[in-house]
């Protein structure tokens, strides 16, 4: 008895969202076919052209565009920014460093901080609790 392997396939959106791109920047033919796993692994280590320009300069989905900010994404929103954003566009808000930016990367450093501080309690075994 032979197994028969079933191809993975994902839907588009599912593609894009793994290789970090805005799916309507991407080229017509990936948007409209479905992707199979080793397509997926392919496009991850041999980037087509079309793929390593939209990395490069976007436009940039949103986690994307508040990583690069270093703000999160309900950061993003609560300041307005929901359309997607290029390289230049991101740069060009880092340059003039807004006083929203400011706060939103203040709020996101003071979130990592606390995240540390709970793993580091949470990972040190043997303390007593009082």
């Amino acid at each position: 008895m032979t197994s028969h392997k079933t191809t993975q396939t994902m839907k588009p959106a599912t593609a894009a969202k793994k290789l970090n791109v805005y799916l309507e920047a991407t080229p017509a033919e990936f948007q409209e076919g479905v992707v199979s796993r080793d397509e997926l692994n392919s496009l991850q280590t041999d980037p087509p052209e079309w793929l390593q320009e939209l990395r490069r300069n976007g436009p940039h989905p949103r986690q994307v565009v508040a990583a690069k900010l270093g703000v999160s994404n309900g950061g993003l929103a609560r300041n307005g920014i929901t359309d997607p954003l290029t390289t230049e566009q991101i740069d060009a808000l880092k340059a003039e460093m807004p006083e929203w930016l400011q706060r939103e990367r203040a709020t996101q450093a003071e979130v990592r901080k606390e995240a540390a501080r709970v793993k580091e309690k949470t990972a040190t075994p043997g303390q007593s609790r009082s």
